[in-house]
């Protein structure tokens, strides 16, 4: 039975309001997804042909608009699947922070288009197959809910909804980003960590630290295939504030179109340089 969208509604309709620069809809059983202008399916980008190469234009066309260069075609796949996975992580860690639901979305359930005018990070049309909650849940009576019995169990769920989405589209994109295995994964764990985080933050109400810790509970380490833990700490200014950051499991690659220029989680960046930094983004 498919899942009604009411399930997902109200975390998609929150996150929406919040980082109105993502758009989300979920079609309906009997309509296709999306795949013609702008759109592409996770499916197609799974499969490592065409469809990828004209994604990944895109993102070679936006470097050279911007910084004026060109940059290598492992550099630009980086960038194109930090750009997918990024949102599409969101799909599922939303509505578990928010609900306590976890929903599954194979490949052949997710479209992207991020050609979109006002939307700076694009649309995606999600259909999910089933959805995991707790006991108790309101939604458990609802077609294509799967009860777990705690919330250990349901973190179980998030890592695994996340694997079987990623999966098959880390496999597209992994050849051209001259990555395999176990770099993959670090790029995977820190899109599912900081997407959350940042979201998190823009929720307000100490929301953000409460996601830090729910991170943590969810990436503790040793959960394969993600590689390490969600890995925040903090770090503290010169008037004793308190900064958290986090060590990103990989790297992003921007330091090859600008190396003074790193992001504050950057493996690359020395945490002097990231008191600066997170002081003064917070100023």
């Amino acid at each position: 039975m498919p899942v009604p969208p009411s399930a997902l509604a109200d975390a998609y309709t929150r996150l929406t309001e919040v980082f109105p620069g993502l758009a989300i809809t979920q079609p309906a059983t009997d309509a296709q997804l999306p795949r013609h202008g702008g759109w592409v399916t996770a499916a197609a980008l799974a499969e490592g042909g065409d469809d990828l190469d004209t994604f990944l234009a895109w993102d070679d066309a936006q470097v050279q608009r911007d910084y004026g260069q060109s940059a290598r075609t492992d550099v630009v796949a980086s960038f194109g699947l930090h750009r997918y996975a990024w949102p599409v992580c969101l799909l599922i860690t939303v509505p578990w922070f928010l609900l306590r639901r976890v929903p599954r979305f194979p490949v052949t359930h997710v479209s992207y288009d991020r050609t979109v005018p006002d939307l700076p990070i694009g649309a995606l049309a999600a259909r999910p197959a089933t959805f995991a909650c707790l006991p108790g849940d309101p939604a458990a009576g609802l077609p294509g809910a799967r009860v777990v019995p705690d919330e250990e169990a349901l973190r179980a769920e998030v890592r695994t909804a996340i694997a079987e989405h990623l999966e098959p589209v880390l496999t597209g994109f992994g050849p051209r980003m001259r990555r395999r295995g176990r770099a993959l994964w670090g790029m995977a764990t820190d899109e599912a960590v900081e997407s959350l985080w940042y979201v998190a933050h823009l929720l307000g109400d100490g929301e953000q630290d409460r996601a830090r810790h729910e991170l943590e509970l969810l990436l503790p380490g040793a959960t394969k295939p993600y590689v390490g833990s969600a890995a925040f700490r903090e770090l503290t200014g010169p008037n004793g504030e308190s900064l958290p950051t986090r060590d990103r499991a990989s790297c992003c690659m921007f330091y090859t179109l600008r190396p003074a220029d790193t992001c504050a989680t950057c493996p690359r960046t020395c945490d002097a340089d990231r008191v600066t930094r997170l002081l003064a983004a917070a100023s």
